[in-house]
């Protein structure tokens, strides 16, 4: 078992940037090399912009390299809850933004011929209780009035025709939703924004960020100073004392994944009949899909706490049981990878982007960065270029975690308090 990605060990990167000697001076420099950071590149190259990228390992080596591989629509707050706080106008703009960033993926696929498995498969919610599939209902209904949004339920007697199990109690089914080779995906965007003239520095940690008096940021690299006018923080999960303000806003919690061994085609035609990309309901949750060579992902929170490789076989552990009390038939099934990473939660459970002390950023992307990462880097190259309605996160408060100055202390609290709600709700 390979305690890696399967995303990051089945692509081919599109080169070796680790010795890419730092600029001396960019119009922007970026400091994450992930979905944000490299489509945000390829934005600002085409609106005329010198950029640098700066990882400080290697092009999706976060969480854009650790995700399910899932580009679907929906907010992570519920479309209800996002219309009770903040009206019924405001929710539907969030959630068609959503459906846009899936779309925003699709056209830079055909755009730069990224070849990355995308395709539209839908997106299958699975109800944990009998009370969230009454919910989903009421859910449809909402979407159908306000947002002119089609999904389909399905109730538990006809489950059997989206998911082989008998586990949940029902489902919603969204057509517009799309799965895609996150690793393939990643590769590509930086491979075109290197055609575009883009400077992909690998293996260069920002260890300090300061204000010029004469004027931008200089930026010291493990490998170099570079100065620049403008600056995009794109670290995601992985965001840090770097950037004090923005980590007291993000809460990085561990999500662990496992992947099978190939399964025959009968079996994977039994998990999931129209290869949908799957999630429930709990808090504590579970989503998986069939990977493009016939591998079942499962993934879920299986527990709160930072990745690690300790962590990871733990978990791991913990996601194959889980696995198998869903789909009691893959029982003996071998596991060839499991991994972890860490997705950026928000207090509200909102994307936060904007402008704080001269230095742009956008993270809080809640379990839904594969779609929303690609899209906010190309919102921010374009808000950083002078379009101030380029971004529509602008006016979301982001307000700090309590307590929060470093690691974060508080995650075994969180997931004992979701375990709580799983049982009881």
């Amino acid at each position: 078992m390979k305690l890696t990605s399967y995303w990051q060990d089945t692509a081919v990167p599109g080169g070796d940037h680790r010795r890419t000697p730092i600029p001396e001076r960019v119009d922007v420099a970026v400091i994450g090399g992930g979905l944000t950071g490299t489509s945000a590149a390829v934005e600002l190259r085409k609106l005329g912009a010198s950029v640098a990228v700066l990882e400080q390992n290697t092009i999706g080596w976060g969480a854009s390299g650790r995700n399910g591989g899932m580009a679907t629509t929906g907010l992570a707050i519920g479309f209800g809850t996002a219309v009770k706080r903040y009206g019924a106008d405001r929710a539907v703009a969030m959630f068609r933004t959503y459906n846009d960033a899936i779309d925003s993926i699709e056209k830079l696929v055909a755009e730069h011929g990224i070849d990355c498995d995308f395709e539209r498969s839908g997106k299958l919610t699975l109800a944990y209780r009998p009370a969230h599939f009454e919910a989903m209902v009421k859910t449809r209904k909402a979407l159908e009035e306000l947002a002119g949004h089609e999904v389909v339920t399905v109730p538990k007697a006809e489950i059997h025709r989206e998911i082989g199990s008998d586990f949940y109690h029902g489902a919603t089914v969204d057509p517009l939703a799309a799965g895609l080779h996150v690793g393939k995906f990643v590769h590509g965007l930086a491979t075109a924004a290197d055609k575009l003239g883009a400077t992909i520095c690998e293996n260069a940690e920002v260890t300090a960020l300061d204000r010029n008096p004469r004027g931008g940021h200089v930026l010291q690299t493990t490998r170099g100073r570079l100065h620049a006018d403008q600056v995009l923080v794109a670290t995601s999960g992985y965001t840090g004392k770097l950037t004090p303000w923005l980590r007291r806003r993000v809460i990085p919690v561990g999500s662990f994944i496992i992947v099978t061994e190939p399964l025959p085609r009968d079996v994977v035609d039994r998990i999931l009949p129209h290869r949908r990309q799957a999630s429930d309901s709990k808090n504590l949750i579970y989503y998986f899909r069939i990977t493009p060579d016939d591998r079942l992902l499962f993934g879920g929170r299986a527990r709160f706490a930072m990745s690690s490789p300790d962590s990871d076989v733990r978990s791991g552990q913990i996601l194959v049981k889980a696995m198998t009390e869903v789909f009691p038939y893959l029982a003996g099934t071998r596991v060839d990878y499991t991994w972890g990473g860490l997705v950026d939660l928000s207090m509200d459970q909102l994307v936060h982007a904007g402008e704080r002390d001269g230095v742009h950023y956008s993270v809080g992307y809640s379990g839904h960065g594969v779609q929303m990462a690609t899209y906010m880097g190309q919102k921010m190259a374009r808000f950083m270029s002078g379009d101030a309605e380029a971004n529509i996160w602008g006016d979301v408060k982001f307000p700090p975690v309590p307590g929060h100055f470093g690691r974060p202390w508080f995650l075994p609290l969180i997931g004992g308090g979701a375990r709580v709600l799983d049982a009881i709700s």
